[in-house]
């Protein structure tokens, strides 16, 4: 199995890139820190293969699709995990910093998913995991962007799973809370001790041997920490 993890240099990337080592595939980490992303690919030695590529860069090539297929073979799973995030007021925050989160938390998923859909589909396989977050079920105040990129990226996802199954394809949507990452210390410290800042948080660990099950098992989604999954019934409840 050829597994394309984006954003796998740290946090839930890097969880799901180990967990798919540990489980014998075979992983192509994209992130645009090569120095993590090789200490990462060593724990596969011969059955990793790194890209460095910043993917909110509109004008970013996508030949390293080929130079992975060449390196391990089809691509069998696309992890979506790529992602940053804003904790600011709206009316606060950058132009040009919304502009980058979208591109890199909902445009360069859809492209890759198209991109791959295209391999995938005339060999009947494949696998596509796109990593939300609660923010697209429960949306936080103080996160206008990142809330509207994880909603679009989830409501894609939801909707493609139906669209793809006849060509045995199987679509997985992730829907983390807090979990324990760089990224998730940045946004608990932005809230500065309010109730955003206090809430629980799982592990990446649990949450990368639960995709990896959704993928082997065929789930359509992943809620974790599983508390969060009353957010799917009753939204203002976190």
């Amino acid at each position: 199995m050829h597994v394309v993890v984006t954003g796998a240099s740290s946090g839930i990337g890097e969880a799901v890139a180990r967990e798919y080592f540990a489980r014998g595939a075979k992983v192509t980490l994209v992130a645009r820190r090569r120095e993590l992303l090789e200490r990462i690919a060593s724990a596969g030695a011969s059955r990793a293969h790194v890209v460095a590529a910043d993917l909110s860069d509109v004008d970013a090539a996508w030949a390293w699709l080929d130079e992975a297929e060449r390196a391990l073979g089809p691509i069998d799973v696309l992890v979506n995990n790529a992602g940053i995030q804003i904790v600011k007021h709206a009316e606060d925050t950058d132009w040009s910093e919304a502009e980058r989160l979208l591109r890199l938390d909902l445009h360069a998923p859809l492209r890759l998913t198209t991109l791959l859909l295209r391999r995938m589909i005339p060999r009947k396989t494949g696998t596509i995991v796109d990593i939300s977050s609660m923010a697209a079920l429960a949306p936080t105040p103080g996160m206008f962007f990142y809330n509207a990129a994880k909603a679009g990226l989830a409501a894609a996802s939801e909707g493609l799973r139906g669209e793809v199954k006849p060509h045995g394809i199987h679509v997985v949507t992730v829907y983390p809370g807090p979990v324990t990452t760089e990224l998730e210390a940045k946004g608990r410290a932005a809230y500065d001790g309010g109730a955003a800042a206090k809430v629980p948080a799982g592990s990446p660990e649990v949450l990368a041997r639960m995709i990896a099950d959704a993928v082997e098992k065929k789930r359509p989604r992943v809620i974790y920490p599983r508390f969060y999954g009353l957010a799917r019934h009753f939204p203002n409840m976190t």
